[in-house]
């Protein structure tokens, strides 16, 4: 890509704290090697409707501590159609656009692999393709071939402070209180955060267990509870929204196991349920994550100006990865540059168990069940 060439930053599906931080660097860096600088705003949709915005370094520069994306976000369920795609292509080369950064979740990595698909857009074709380089955000880090996803360090923050703080009102009263946190198909969030806040159990959809399992789980943890001091009675379970028992419901069981177990005592169990949801999406980033999203927004436009596409930014990929799937970024030494391809079909695998990763994070924590009883 030539140093006059023009770069246009989207941000889709969900949205994470640290987005901004990944805008604001991939214009940075984009300005200072010459190139004009475009943002879209509302995604694949905003790509559609031609919502293309300039982007400058006073457009950014107090954008870092801000949660959420000043680009806005949205779902493009037509973007799966190959003429809508192809539609997108169109509106990209008529504004010039020969690199674009993609900042989002599986979603919107599978929608910029499809852009660069050449079956779909020939190099040599009427309409050639951009080339396009992903970066990696969402809070429940469940994208394959990176570590850590933009959003998550400040997700889990979320979490544990108010754990920390529904653990207050629940010492004071030995009360058991179940949390319901973000992860419809990753329990990832549920799982740190739990070992982070001190938790004494954790339900994630990653150990397939039945609705009785999980009653009993939670019933056998409140009853060894009772058996500490007087000070250290309560009980925080922390439960990812993709554990297919209601919260509600889990709780109902919950207490009728219970009162059946200490019929007869004195001092009955008091269960409460605290459902964070979107809460744990917003606020300010963490440091953590506006360093994560400027140094794969960095490694990413990077790329663009060598000449890669179809691939992503990743942070550390946790398993050892074959010269054809990434290599390690020269623009950063804790960055890889991964296929995007391979992104996609790690992924899946992530999400339905079939992964090395996601075997070892059930395991893992069938082995600690016991330990953070204690």
């Amino acid at each position: 890509m030539s140093a006059k060439g023009r770069i246009a930053i989207l941000t889709s599906g969900g949205d994470a704290p640290g987005m901004n931080a990944a805008i604001r660097a991939a214009t940075l860096v984009g300005l200072a090697k010459g190139a004009d600088v475009v943002g879209i705003e509302r995604g694949y949709r905003g790509l559609l409707d031609g919502a293309f915005v300039p982007l400058g370094a006073g457009d950014v520069q107090g954008i870092l501590r801000e949660g959420g994306t000043i680009l806005g976000t949205a779902r493009c369920k037509e973007f799966h159609e190959r003429a809508v795609r192809d539609q997108a292509r169109r509106v990209l080369h008529d504004r010039g656009i020969t690199g674009l950064v993609v900042v989002g979740g599986n979603g919107a990595l599978m929608g910029a692999l499809a852009l660069t698909d050449p079956a779909e857009a020939p190099s040599d074709g009427p309409v050639p393709p951009p080339r396009i380089v992903g970066v990696p955000a969402s809070i429940d880090n469940d994208i394959g071939l990176t570590g850590l996803s933009i959003g998550v360090d400040t997700a889990m923050n979320t979490i544990v402070e108010a754990c920390d703080k529904i653990a207050d009102t629940a010492t004071a009263h030995d009360r058991t209180f179940i949390v319901e946190v973000m992860g419809r198909d990753c329990g990832y969030l549920a799982m740190s955060s739990a070992i982070a806040a001190g938790a004494d159990l954790v339900l994630f959809p990653e150990a397939h267990r039945t609705e009785a399992q999980i009653v009993d789980a939670v019933v056998r943890t409140v009853l060894a509870a009772r058996n500490r001091d007087r000070r250290h009675r309560r009980v925080i379970a922390i439960k990812a929204e993709g554990v297919h028992v209601q919260i509600d419901r889990l709780k109902q069981q919950v207490d009728a196991r219970l009162n059946a177990e200490i019929a007869g005592e004195p001092a009955a169990i008091e269960t409460r349920v605290t459902v964070l949801g979107h809460v744990v999406r917003g606020g300010r980033p963490s440091a953590f994550d506006r360093l994560l999203g400027s140094r794969l927004a960095n490694v990413a436009v990077q790329a663009l100006f060598a000449g890669k596409t179809a691939r992503m930014a990743a942070w550390m990929p946790p398993v050892e990865l074959e010269e054809e799937i990434g290599q390690r970024s020269v623009a950063d030494p804790y960055c890889w540059l991964v296929d995007l391809g391979a992104v996609i079909v790690e992924t899946e695998n992530l999400l339905a168990g079939r992964s090395p990763l996601a075997r070892w994070r059930a395991g893992i924590f069938d082995e600690l069940e016991d330990v953070l009883t204690q």
